[in-house]
């Protein structure tokens, strides 16, 4: 598949983000490599699926569509798989511009039949200008970008990033959708994870798959104000925890933390060394950084372990949900490969 369609699913849920909405679909409008359809999913909030409705008229190539499924990054991530037409589905955070070749790469990418997956990387575009002095790339995950610990250029990796990747129609159909009840939930809830918990999964159906980050997809994703603070630093840290223990509970410790052990040992203790060197050499913001990489892996330490403790609890259930796609028969879900989590 050397020219494939792709659909775009952008997912959406609040009218605070309005003006994002309109630039998120607008980038996606403008790319050299155009999409066969961009759908917005709205997540249970009636006011702005009519809005949405009257904004993009049919024609647009933009088709608005509310969540089918329980509230939920991971459900309205599912219905625009349902409703896609593409070869391939692409996903764009609501708060967040792709730049004008992002699709042209994905594309690309899918030239290898085994390639089941690609993601890009995300910039943040912070609302004060520049990055917060104490802030550590390390930790740019936080805010829903790429961090600093990734290798360059297109390489394999075990799991793509949610808020800018793409997946082949057939990845759904071996291995699901997105599980519900692991991702977020509009504000109330920082978690994530659902995009590393589907990946590993994908794999074990598909032992032969290739999934892969191709640094040239590049979007620029908002950080609001709210989120360069270092009180949700450490709220999302502590839910990232969270969501570790459920995706080791879904695939097992081993597979579940296998980048992570790379990414603690080697990656986080360069960091801290670079933010003590900056210090001692009065650059600004030196131990800030090594003390937030320090307080990061803290917090997301004992999120993990209270995770951890619910789940052998059985308080934390999630359901790796089925996807019908246009080439899945009626009433049928995907076909479970071996070592799949379904079973």
């Amino acid at each position: 598949m050397t020219d494939p369609g792709i659909s775009v699913v952008i997912c959406v849920y609040t009218e605070d983000r309005w003006e994002d909405i309109l630039a998120a679909v607008s980038s996606v409008g403008a790319q050299s490599y155009p999409a066969l359809e961009t759908l917005l999913v709205v997540d249970h909030n009636p006011a702005l699926l009519d809005r949405l409705a009257r904004a993009y008229q049919e024609g647009d190539r933009v088709r608005v569509l509310p969540n089918a499924g329980p509230r939920g990054l991971s459900s309205g991530r599912n219905t625009g798989i349902a409703a896609s037409r593409g070869e391939v589905i692409a996903f764009l955070d609501d708060d967040a511009v792709a730049e004008r070749d992002w699709l042209r790469h994905f594309a690309a990418g899918y030239a290898d039949p085994r390639v089941l997956a690609v993601g890009g990387r995300t910039v943040p575009n912070w609302a004060s200008g520049r990055r917060p002095a104490w802030f550590p790339e390390e930790f740019d995950w936080v805010v829903g970008c790429t961090y600093r610990g990734l290798p360059p250029g297109r390489v394999p990796v075990r799991n793509v990033l949610g808020g800018n990747a793409s997946f082949r129609r057939t990845a759904f159909e071996a291995a699901g959708g997105f599980a519900t009840g692991i991702g977020r939930d509009g504000d109330r809830r920082p978690l994530g994870c659902e995009e590393t918990e589907l990946c590993i999964r994908l794999t074990r159906a598909r032992p032969d798959a290739v999934l892969l980050i191709d640094d040239r997809a590049v979007i620029h994703h908002r950080v609001p104000p709210l989120r360069e603070r270092f009180a949700y630093f450490r709220t999302r840290t502590y839910a990232e925890g969270l969501s570790k223990a459920l995706v080791a509970r879904s695939v097992g410790a081993a597979k579940g933390l296998e980048s992570e052990r790379r990414y603690a040992t080697r990656v986080l203790p360069a960091g801290v060394a670079r933010g003590l060197r900056d210090a001692l050499l009065g650059r600004p913001g030196g131990a800030g950084r090594a003390g937030a990489i320090v307080a990061g892996v803290l917090s997301a330490a004992g999120g993990y372990a209270a995770g951890s403790l619910r789940a052998r609890r059985g308080g934390t259930a999630f359901s790796p949900a089925p996807v019908r796609t246009p080439l899945t028969a009626p009433g049928q879900g995907p076909t479970p490969g071996p070592g799949d989590a379904h079973d």
